[in-house]
């Protein structure tokens, strides 16, 4: 089954403008055509001036925090602290601004594999705490939750009441139909398992590529994957291509997987997923520490600064460009995304 129909916008991070008729000129819909006219002479010529002028920008936004060597948010920067590089070229700023109330659409995954049965009911008490805490006028989120396949239990709202009967209705290794949602488009095994790489495509792909402006994805697991159709690079990409941010709060004790004579790389995946769309890993251990990690990531989403800039390479080829953000203080740390994908033709 496919998810209910995704919202029509417009992607801000790409802005094409085109301006299809020239001055002073506008479009009549009762025109005849120009071979039903008397008179009309096939071989006239439009004057340059009066030709149609179409114009193509494509503006590239970051969105990015900066924190210090003590891990403090640095809230005071200005636009000529910050350095932007596109494979390696130094790029113009021509956008900058210190956002705290933009408009921000949120994916909340939830793993409901067999691993997270011990901290279930934690996850649901603060990641509804964190939806009314959260979300603000205009803001948006989705629930989701993934075991052997992935459900949509919400879809996208402005309504923290929603969301949260959303995530109180997870529950372990249960397929849509015993949960109320909605089955995924990628279809998962009949044993058990942990469809995670599925869950980041569809919450990307499906839901997010559409929406427009601040996009990230909130996962509650421990990224070990073992369901799968997809691969950890295809979820990667597909949030990389929805320029949507992925934060992991880890739940995982590596020390249970050894013990059980079982290898696990969910540490390493996570760390992968955060490091190229500019997002955070946050171990989790206990309830406390889920507070905490939650109490972060609403901090930090409130707490970036927005840079755009038009590409010196202005070649629409699809490619992978590589993103670079410094900044002008000393032992600063900047989280945003590694680059984007070029747009074609």
């Amino acid at each position: 089954m496919h998810f209910p129909q995704i919202r029509s916008v417009v992607a801000a991070a790409l802005i094409t403008t085109c301006l299809i008729f020239p001055q002073g000129m506008t479009a009549n819909p009762d025109a005849e055509p120009a071979n039903a006219r008397d008179g009309q002479q096939q071989d006239q010529q439009i004057p340059e001036s009066q030709k149609p002028l179409k114009v193509q920008t494509e503006l590239v936004n970051l969105f990015v925090t900066v924190r210090d060597k003590d891990h403090f948010i640095l809230a005071n920067l200005k636009q000529d602290d910050f350095r932007v590089y596109e494979d390696g070229v130094e790029q113009k700023v021509a956008f900058f601004s210190k956002e705290v109330n933009l408009p921000i659409t949120l994916a909340i995954l939830v793993d409901t594999s067999g691993s997270q049965e011990h901290l279930l009911l934690a996850e649901q008490d603060t990641a509804s705490r964190f939806v009314h805490q959260v979300l603000r006028k205009n803001d948006e989120a989705m629930v989701m939750s993934f075991d052997t396949d992935v459900d949509l239990l919400a879809d996208f709202t402005e309504d923290p009441a929603v969301l949260e009967k959303a995530i109180r209705r997870t529950v372990i290794n249960v397929d849509a139909s015993g949960a109320g949602g909605t089955a995924g488009t990628v279809p998962g095994g009949s044993s058990g398992g942990t469809a995670f790489y599925d869950a980041i495509y569809l919450a990307a792909h499906d839901k997010l590529t559409s929406e427009a402006g601040r996009k990230a994805i909130i996962a509650l697991t421990d990224a070990e994957d073992n369901a799968s159709k997809l691969n950890l690079k295809d979820a990667a990409e597909s949030a990389q291509r929805a320029d949507a941010v992925v934060h992991i709060l880890l739940l995982a004790e590596p020390e249970a997987y050894f013990m059980a004579g079982m290898g696990y790389g969910g540490a390493n995946a996570a760390k992968r997923l955060a490091d190229d769309t500019g997002g955070r890993v946050i171990a989790v251990r206990s309830e406390k520490s889920l507070e905490k990690a939650f109490d972060e990531l609403t901090q930090e989403l409130r707490s970036q600064y927005v840079l755009g800039y038009y590409p010196t390479n202005t070649k629409r080829d699809g490619n992978f460009r590589k993103i670079k953000v410094d900044v002008a203080r000393p032992d600063a740390k900047v989280l945003t995304r590694r680059g984007y994908y070029a747009p074609t033709e």
